[in-house]
């Protein structure tokens, strides 16, 4: 879907109205220098998991997102397929979106995803923090 990530070989392995699951394949495009998972292929699957949720509920028409930031804590080294999960309730993007959008340009929230192997060892954790805007106050424009 996006042609950035096609090398990694990123899917969607579990999908619902508040819940994603992807996978970051353990192959060779997505190793670093002693065989495990890239850091920054583990980034970019957990950037890629929050965006592809958090785009999915909010109207694209109306809300521009854009990361503004992205922490990443290392646990446990990947050396096998790995799992990034990350829910989002209809309640939380009402308080923490909606409500604080009628009476601000944007608001930057953190999006917390953790990354589990297929053994299911903590590899990661992921604070991506996404800024929302409404499209009619976003002053830079689209090419």
């Amino acid at each position: 879907m996006i042609p950035f990530n096609k090398p990694h070989g990123f899917k969607v392995v579990e999908v619902s109205d508040n819940h994603l699951r992807t996978i970051i394949p353990y192959k060779k495009g997505n190793f670093n220098h002693i065989r495990g998972l890239h850091a920054c292929g583990l980034a970019t699957i957990s950037e890629f998991t929050t965006g592809f949720l958090l785009i999915s509920k909010l109207d694209m028409k109306k809300y521009r997102i854009i990361m503004q930031r992205l922490e990443m804590e290392y646990h446990y080294q990947g050396k096998m397929d790995a799992f990034a999960e990350f829910r989002l309730a209809d309640t939380w993007i009402e308080k923490e979106i909606y409500e604080p959008l009628k009476t601000q340009d944007s608001v930057v929230l953190p999006f917390e995803v953790k990354i589990y192997d297929a053994n299911k060892n903590h590899l990661t954790t992921g604070k991506i923090f996404w800024q929302i805007k409404d499209w009619t106050k976003v002053k830079t424009k689209v090419a």
